[in-house]
Order: C-alpha cells, then sequence, then structure tokens
C-alpha cells in the first residue's frame, strides 16, 4: 500500500524531511509547495511543483501533508490540511502560542487524522535509553533535570527569520526540543514556572529581536525541579540535559556527544545517536567553526549533517508506518496526537508570560484561558 505525500515548505529542513521519506518503501512524493525553492525540490524529487497551499492539500494524490514552513506560517496548512481530512506532519514548534496549538491539535481531532509533532530529540537513541533507564528504576525517582542549549552568535550575512521574535518565538520555542524532553523525562508538566530573560549582548540591527539568555526555573507539584537555559550569548557553549535521580544521575551531552549513567561513582556510556560515527561526527561540527554555538544556522540548499540525517530518517520512517498501521507504542502516543506538542507550548507561554510581567506563572493560567 503506497502512501502519499504533499509537502510544504522546502528550505533546509523541508527538503530534508522530502528525502527521507523517499527513501522509505511505500511512500510517493506527489508535490510539494514552496514559493521560493518548490521548483528545485521538485525538480530533485521528480514530483509535481505547486502554485498556492489548496493546490497541493485538495490534491487526490496526497495522504498526508508535511508542514516545514517557519515558525509563525504553521497554523493555517494544519488546519487546511485538517478540513481536507489529510494526516498532518508539523515542525516543531506547532504554533507560537498556545490558543493556535489547541486549535490546530483540536481541528485534526475533530477530523479524525493524524497529527504529528517534529519533536525529533523524542528518536534520539540516548533519549530512550534514559527514559528506558528511569522507566526501570535504576536511578531512583528523577528528582532534577537541568538542560543548557548555548553558544555564541556571530553577526551572519543576513538576518534569518529564526532570529525574528515574532516569526520563531526566539531561543524558547524555536529550541523547544529541550523543554519537550524535559517534561517527557520528568513525566507532565510542571505547576509553576519562572523565566528570565533579556537581550544581554546582540544590540545592533545586524541582529534580530530576540532574548540571548534565558534562564527557566520549573517546579513540579511533588517538589521535583528541572531549570532550562539557551541562548546565543554564552562564549562557552554547551548542549546537554542532565537528570539527577535518587539513586544516580544520567547525563546526555550533545556536544561532546555521549551519554552517561553514573551509579555510586561507577560510569557506564552509551550512544546519544545510532552508531559512534554519528556521535563523533556531531562532535567535530560542534567543536569546529560550523556552528555558532548550538544554532545551527541551516540554509536552503545546505545538507544535513551525518547525526541529523539519520535521525530525520527514523523520524519519517516512524511516520511512515504509522500511517501505513503500525500501532505506536505508548510513549509514542501523545507525540502522534499533537498533546505533547501541545503541553511544550502551554509551558512555554507560561515562561513568557513569566518574564513579561515578572513573576511566578501557574501552568493553569494558561491552560485555564481555553
Amino acid at each position: 500500500m503506497n502512501i502519499r505525500y504533499g509537502v510544504i515548505g522546502t528550505g533546509y529542513f523541508g527538503a530534508e524531511l522530502a528525502r527521507a521519506l523517499k527513501n522509505c518503501k511505500g511512500a510517493i512524493i506527489s508535490a510539494v509547495f514552496d514559493p521560493e525553492n518548490g521548483e528545485m525540490i521538485a525538480n530533485e524529487l521528480s514530483c509535481d511543483n505547486t502554485q498556492s497551499l489548496e493546490a497541493l492539500i485538495s490534491r487526490q494524490d496526497v495522504d498526508c501533508v508535511i508542514v516545514a514552513t517557519p515558525n509563525y506560517l504553521h497554523k493555517e496548512p494544519v488546519l487546511l490540511a485538517a478540513q481536507y481530512k489529510k494526516h498532518v506532519f508539523c515542525e516543531k514548534p506547532i504554533a507560537l502560542n498556545y490558543q493556535d496549538c489547541d486549535e490546530m491539535v483540536k481541528t485534526c481531532e475533530k477530523n479524525g487524522v493524524i497529527f504529528m509533532a517534529g519533536h525529533i530529540m523524542n528518536f534520539f537513541n540516548g533519549v530512550h535509553k534514559a527514559k528506558q533507564l528511569i522507566n526501570d528504576g535504576v536511578i531512583g525517582k528523577v528528582l532534577y533535570c537541568h538542560t543548557a542549549r548555548n553558544g555564541w552568535e556571530d553577526e551572519q550575512p543576513d538576518i534569518s527569520w529564526k532570529k525574528i521574535q515574532a516569526k520563531s518565538g526566539g531561543h524558547l520555542y524555536h529550541h523547544i526540543h529541550e523543554l519537550d524532553c524535559v517534561q517527557f523525562l520528568m513525566g507532565g508538566m510542571p505547576k509553576t514556572v519562572t523565566m528570565t530573560a533579556n537581550n544581554v549582548a546582540h544590540h545592533s540591527e545586524k541582529f534580530g529581536d530576540e532574548d540571548d539568555m534565558i534562564f527557566i526555573n520549573m517546579e513540579f507539584h511533588d517538589g521535583r525541579f528541572a531549570l532550562l537555559e539557551y541562548g546565543s550569548a554564552f562564549r562557552w557553549g554547551e548542549h546537554y540535559v542532565l537528570i539527577q535521580g535518587e539513586k544516580g544521575a544520567i547525563k546526555l551531552d550533545m556536544y561532546h556527544c555521549a551519554g552517561t549513567l553514573r551509579i555510586d561513582g561507577q560510569e557506564s556510556h552509551f550512544l546519544i545517536h545510532e552508531s559512534q560515527e554519528e556521535d563523533d561526527d556531531r562532535t567535530r561540527i560542534y567543536t569546529s567553526t560550523e556552528m555558532d554555538g548550538a544554532i545551527q544556522y541551516g540554509k536552503p540548499g545546505k545538507r544535513t549533517p551525518r547525526w541529523l540525517n539519520s535521525i530525520i530518517q527514523k523520524e519519517m520512517s516512524y511516520l511512515h508506518n504509522i500511517l501505513s498501521g503500525m500501532k505506536p507504542s505508548t510513549e509514542f502516543e501523545k507525540l502522534l496526537t499533537g498533546e505533547a506538542a501541545r503541553a511544550a507550548i502551554a509551558t512555554a507561554d507560561a515562561c513568557k508570560l513569566s518574564r513579561n510581567e515578572n513573576r511566578k506563572v501557574q501552568l493553569t493560567e494558561i491552560l485555564h484561558q481555553h
């Protein structure tokens, strides 16, 4: 049985998602839509290049729509796809506020279509391994998570949409992976959040308007904590998730790519990605000059590194298998309904409110608005 896909947005990421799908047995790319890069990618993939959203989504030969537009342009294609009863895969962050996200999730639900969020960190070997160790009680109850995703941003030839708050949501929304991952590991949303943030070092007109330092304190209903830091004003770049349990601890280091379990002073190691080569490849990229800290500039036409290529393939194969009838495992169910993504956006909105009003915010303030 063939599953036919339409891809909206074929920049750096969208083009890779399409290439990965094309590698899946029984997957057909019927058409793409992107006013800037569509023609080039359509030629590469030997598919149609449509001229509008509706022209792509309404096609008879599209069963699932892949939305990989810039963050602020996710809502319209998702709602339209759901109305046409097409399954949807949407890149993260699903939306830049809870209200839009909630509407998107409910519209897909109402129309009986799968709504998978591109929270790709869920597919990391290391994240699975950590979750399994937690579920098996190896480190005892998780007491605290600390995640950092930061580096230094230099001037770029032009200002990417990713650096404009209104278009990307800034680091808080654009790099929502870690926030989602913390909620996945801690077993749900926090009770309250406090966020302090500012643009400390990027004031010239050569930069966007996002905060370059963000610090989030999460408190969970049972007295546990999480701390998240993001930003592009850190000369000592770091990228990790550290999980502190009652009996032991786990560190997922994405910078010097390695997973470590520490119990009773003894350490054992596991892979973050699928192979040692991929882990080494990522370490090389982070420690060379291709990155501004943990901020990767993917331009249309640029190809993804080996580790990212592999994880995109894993993610798209999973989507294709689900559409082909595979039953999801329990931990992935929330990823296929938009529920996990909605929970991440709710927390991000609470963080934003905390920063703007300089106070501790209850998650219920966001959830009960709608």
